[in-house]
């Protein structure tokens, strides 16, 4: 059975008005959250974006499928009874993949993406949001007013790699954002998870978290001892987290605070090692590049 737009429970401090009305292209639904018929709905002829990526529409269409809509998207009164898109295209498009009849949108009289935008960073800094929602309000900055991760960071007062790492958690399975969404596992539990890319993995780890009550650090060494397999040092004596804390987490902690991300640090019983950078995408890596060049703490663009 698929979903309806089910709007996560942190979801309505982000919207500039409180309620939600009954559709039906009217001014006196502007500037309220609504449940819109998608068929009801049609493309801004202005839209700059020609190119959707299917994969990437694919994705969130399973997401969607799975927790509804997360972020409403921005409309505003068309003619012969219709809403015209403002922001949001790719969630309308991934609702209507998923089968929705409906999604939440906010009507607006004009093209006010200042305004939107304005309210999303205002109850970023007070609302008591899921993680995924956090996350799903960060990328709504990303995907519908042309924010940068640096730019994200600054209107609300959190570092670059916080929004990147919170940005991070929609890489996880539809089925660990239900875990993340309804608590069931915790946004340090999701981040440790993602330090493998093996999806059946990560599943099967999340479920031992719900299960059993694993505690994070617990996570991250399951998550290490995947990536990097056991080592002759690990069978003869298994290495506890405090002999490891010892030696690296202290160097961890001063790179990921340079390179302003996630860092992994890996020794093997003969002392050589590696380190393993997390980036969120290809510009987050060119500023990462740019940052070890230039020998300097990284900034906004």
């Amino acid at each position: 059975m698929v979903r309806q737009s089910g709007l996560g429970k942190g979801l309505g401090a982000l919207l500039p008005s409180p309620g939600i009305e009954g559709h039906g292209a009217s001014g006196s639904t502007a500037g309220r959250l609504v449940d819109i018929p998608i068929a009801s709905i049609r493309p801004n002829a202005f839209q700059p974006r020609s190119h959707f990526d299917d994969e990437g529409i694919e994705a969130l269409a399973a997401s969607i499928r799975e927790l509804g809509v997360l972020q409403p998207i921005l409309v505003r009164v068309a003619e012969n009874n219709e809403y015209e898109l403002i922001a949001g295209e790719r969630r309308w498009r991934a609702a209507r993949r998923a089968g929705l009849s409906s999604v939440p949108a906010v009507v607006r009289t004009a093209d006010d993406h200042d305004a939107l935008e304005q309210a999303l960073v205002e109850n970023l800094h007070r609302a008591d949001l899921n993680p995924l929602e956090e996350a799903a309000a960060y990328q709504q900055l990303v995907d519908d007013f042309g924010l940068t991760h640096d730019q994200v960071a600054a209107r609300v007062g959190k570092s670059r790699a916080s929004i990147s790492n919170t940005l991070r958690l929609f890489q996880l399975s539809p089925a660990i954002q239900r875990m993340l969404l309804e608590d069931g596992i915790s946004a340090g539990h999701a981040r440790a998870l993602l330090g493998t890319t093996d999806k059946s993995f990560q599943e099967a780890l999340a479920r031992r978290i719900v299960n059993e009550g694993l505690s994070v650090r617990v996570v991250e060494e399951h998550v290490r001892t995947r990536v990097q397999g056991p080592t002759k040092d690990k069978l003869s004596k298994p290495a506890t987290v405090r002999d490891r804390a010892a030696g690296l987490i202290e160097l961890e902690t001063l790179l990921g605070q340079l390179l302003d991300t996630r860092i992994s640090v890996q020794l093997s019983p003969n002392k050589r090692g590696r380190f393993v950078v997390d980036f969120a995408d290809l510009n987050d890596l060119e500023r990462i590049v740019r940052v070890i060049e230039g020998g300097a703490h990284p900034g906004p663009d």
